[in-house]
């Protein structure tokens, strides 16, 4: 009952910020901005999201593929159509609840194709934190190749709030703060040492040891090109997302390169704030494109129909995944029916 409370409570917390962001891109916009707005989305060339769904789809192909490549050196093969099933599950799931994602696409490849979840869960470990290094990498190159453009409202937006931090003072409350996390660490540390002979200790040490091993899975692997193959072509497949939709409003058709970079960097931390993305995704897009002359109204559009066009893409492969994965055949009921041959 209190995890479901708490998942509530979580799932509230991170809708209402959302609908609190949408509020506060909205709200200011007048009478004319909105028939902008209206006369945007009507005279927009929808054909232009077909080739944006195709490239969608191939990316989280890719990402299942790279996914596989983590998990093999362990001795499980999961299955390309399971492993890509797992992934548009965990999607879904962050759209219901957040931060779900991870844990459901886990469970549903450990279920489904025989592996410990713990393991899984290590290889999970390592993709989610390659993908925030190449988020980082765009966000960095995007600065640089611009710096006149982006580099100005980067360190406005980022870097001086950053150093904000550490002035006036108000360091002093990060310092308290790190000692309460060095006094939590040991407090873990001296009750794991008391209770380190009990049963649930041992299963504990277990999980680790299953979590480590799937994240050292990446040395391991034997083909380490393809696998770095697989993650730029995941990478290019999301900014050919945002590059190809720019031709879909005749607003945001002239923007290049440059642009295409600064909205994928900025617009993939909005995705990450709030629920689904709802809200921080269309204000980030919106104020990254007003550096590029966008009136804020087409920015404000485009923000919209990009983050509309990934949720539709999740929604309709996910929920496909979710209707044919239960009735492909799972690991454990291959395992038994070889052995009864």
């Amino acid at each position: 009952m209190n995890k479901i409370i708490g998942n509530a409570i979580k799932l509230i917390f991170f809708f209402g910020l959302g609908i609190f962001l949408v509020w506060l891109i909205t709200h200011h916009l007048t009478p004319d901005q909105w028939q902008r707005i209206k006369q945007v989305f009507r005279t927009a060339n929808y054909w232009i999201l077909l080739p944006v769904f195709l490239v969608g789809t191939f990316s989280h192909i890719l990402r299942a593929m790279r996914w596989r490549m983590l998990i093999e050196p362990m001795g499980y093969h999961p299955r390309l159509f399971a492993t890509f099933s797992a992934v548009m599950i965990g999607y879904i799931a962050n759209l219901a609840l957040p931060r779900m994602g991870e844990i459901t696409r886990c469970g549903v490849l450990s279920r489904h194709e025989n592996i410990p979840i713990q393991k899984v869960i290590g290889t999970m470990i390592v993709e989610r934190g390659l993908d925030l290094l190449c988020l980082a990498s765009v966000i960095v190159v995007s600065v640089l190749i611009q710096i006149e453009v982006v580099g100005g409202f980067f360190y406005h937006t980022v870097i001086s709030k950053m150093m904000s931090l550490f002035s006036s003072g108000s360091w002093l409350r990060y310092v308290i703060f790190l000692i309460i996390i060095a006094a939590i660490i040991t407090g873990m540390i001296f009750f794991l040492k008391l209770f380190r002979h009990t049963r649930w200790y041992r299963k504990l040490v277990l999980l680790f040891r299953g979590i480590k091993e799937g994240m050292l899975t990446i040395g391991k692997m034997k083909n380490k090109g393809l696998f770095f193959l697989y993650t730029v072509a995941i990478w290019l497949c999301y900014f050919l997302m945002v590059y190809i939709g720019f031709f879909c409003l005749k607003p945001t058709s002239g923007l290049g390169i440059n642009a295409g970079l600064s909205v994928l960097g900025f617009g993939s931390i909005g995705m990450i704030l709030t629920q689904g993305g709802i809200g921080a995704y269309q204000l980030i897009v919106e104020k990254t494109l007003e550096l590029y002359g966008i009136l804020e109204a087409y920015g404000f559009a485009f923000g919209w129909l990009s983050w509309i066009t990934q949720t539709l893409l999740t929604l309709v492969l996910g929920s496909g995944c979710m209707i044919i994965l239960p009735f492909t055949k799972s690991r454990k009921k291959i395992i038994v029916a070889e052995k009864t041959i």
